[in-house]
Formats: structure tokens, sequence, C-alpha cells
């Protein structure tokens, strides 16, 4: 199933219905052993390196290497962790000196459907239409890769 994608303002809100269980796909946005197989990623992007303490107050820092090469740092905070249904956290990122950049708000919330899980991602605070479309594309590959992982599980 294709993802859909709806904009209001600045914000950005993504669903995805995957035919997996839904504490599958919450255990695979949230535990090491299932993001080291299908990486957390848009498609052809490689995270090299990754931080995560997933509880309230937490943080994650991670770094996405492009296909050509060029590296993505970014960082943010867990302000809620509600499993297996719902993640929020800050989203920033990291300048060549390492220093955050605008702050977004991303609302992850995982719901029982008829068939799978509706994956509904809500990031709010961008700076631009440009980034939100951006993030729009990236966000949407990021599911796409995920469900193609989850097919096999």
């Amino acid at each position: 199933m294709a993802t859909k994608a709806v904009n209001t303002d600045l914000a950005l809100v993504l669903t995805r219905v995957l035919p997996a269980p839904r504490q599958l796909v919450y255990d695979a946005w949230t535990k090491k052993e299932h993001l080291e197989k299908w990486q957390g990623a848009p498609q052809g992007f490689t995270v090299t390196q990754a931080h995560s303490d997933i509880r309230p107050g937490g943080t994650f820092k991670l770094c996405m290497r492009s296909p050509d090469g060029v590296d993505h740092w970014l960082q943010g905070e867990y302000r809620e962790v509600v499993p297996p249904e719902r993640l929020v956290f800050t989203h920033s990122w990291l300048n060549a000196e390492g220093k955050p950049g605008k702050e977004t708000l991303v609302t992850l919330t995982f719901t029982e459907v008829a068939g799978g899980t509706e994956l509904t991602l809500k990031q709010t605070g961008f700076p631009s239409a440009q980034s939100r479309d951006g993030h729009r594309e990236g966000w949407a590959s990021t599911f796409e890769r995920m469900a193609e992982y989850l097919s096999t599980h």
C-alpha cells in the first residue's frame, strides 16, 4: 500500500498501513536487533553510527551516510514513549561544527487496524515548505524500507 501524505501549513503527516502486528512494527522502530537490519533510514542511506536511549528524556544521535558518501548527523530527545502506541521525539540536523539546527517535533502513532498496523508520522516545526517537502521524501522512503523489512518477518 502506498504512503499517503497530508500537509497542513508546515506540518507533515504520513500514514502507511503495514501488514504486521502492532508490537512488531513498534519493535522494528525501537529495538536494536531490528533497526540494525533495516537501518531506520531512507533507501540508499546507511546508518554508520547510532546511539539511542528510548525513554522519556533519553536522547538519540545518529549518522546517515548518503549514497554519494556524505554524512548527515541528526539528534533528538524522546518526549513520550508509550509502547506499543506512540513515540514523540525532537529532531534536528547537525551542521558541520556539530551544532543543531532548527528543531522539529515528530510523533509516531502505531494503531491496530484490520490486516496490520497503521503507522502515522506527524512532524511539526519546519522552517520552510522546502524543508518539510525534503523530509516527506526521506520519511516516505524510510517507511518503504521498513515495509520491505517487515515483509520478511
